[in-house]
């Protein structure tokens, strides 16, 4: 009699998973459509360049051209459908940039596996970031070159992406030699080339809802 029971039991039991599955599954993808899509509007004035905080829609990242670590030339076909944590950093920096630098390695490491994600890092010096002096910080912080580009190339472009593509910064300025950024800020960008947080790379609390983002991103 026991055993009838169980049999009987199995299809309520199996129903139950189902459901169970179901749940889960809508629950990531509905989470993915709550990840808000940042647009200028969107984000504390004082990272948004003034010509651009009353824009409401479309935002993407604009298009770069840098030098890696390897001195290869990096574009935003290197990261074409990819999902991606941008950061700002110097080598010389002794503040900040290493805890920045250490962070980003743990992403590294928690996504090592899919080749969907990747980093990108840029010097906010880069007149001073040669391609040999990259190699060594590289290096240093296990960088693993198909996976994190740690990049110099032209300040203004740099400093323009940095102000007006990912909004990293609230510091005002030209680009020019006496300009000069210092922000903790991660920026995670969608293979859309959309904005979809901004997190403060020092922080373990923010790395970790950095990590949570990029999983429900890439489900």
């Amino acid at each position: 009699m026991k055993t009838v029971k169980v049999i009987k039991l199995i299809p309520m039991v199996l129903f139950a998973i189902m459901i169970a599955y179901l749940s889960l599954a809508f629950s990531r993808l509905s989470d993915n459509s709550k990840l808000p899509v940042y647009n200028p509007i969107d984000l504390n004035p004082e990272l948004v360049d003034v010509s651009l905080r009353n824009n409401k829609e479309g935002h993407t990242v604009l298009d770069f051209e840098l030098i890696n670590q390897n001195g290869k030339k990096i574009t935003q076909a290197d990261y074409k459908n990819k999902i991606y944590v941008v950061d700002f950093f110097f080598s010389s920096c002794q503040t900040i940039c290493p805890v920045m630098s250490s962070n980003m390695a743990k992403i590294q490491k928690e996504f090592l596996s899919n080749d969907n994600i990747m980093l990108l890092s840029l010097s906010v010096t880069p007149e001073l970031d040669s391609i040999p002096r990259l190699k060594s910080y590289a290096d240093k912080n296990g960088v693993i070159a198909t996976k994190w580009n740690v990049t110099t190339g032209d300040k203004k472009h740099i400093y323009e992406l940095a102000r007006k593509s990912y909004f990293a910064t609230s510091d005002e300025g030209d680009g020019g030699l006496q300009d000069f950024i210092h922000t903790s800020n991660f920026v995670l960008v969608d293979e859309n080339k959309q904005i979809r947080g901004v997190y403060d790379g020092i922080k373990d609390d923010e790395i970790v809802r950095l990590i949570d983002d990029i999983r429900i991103l890439s489900n």
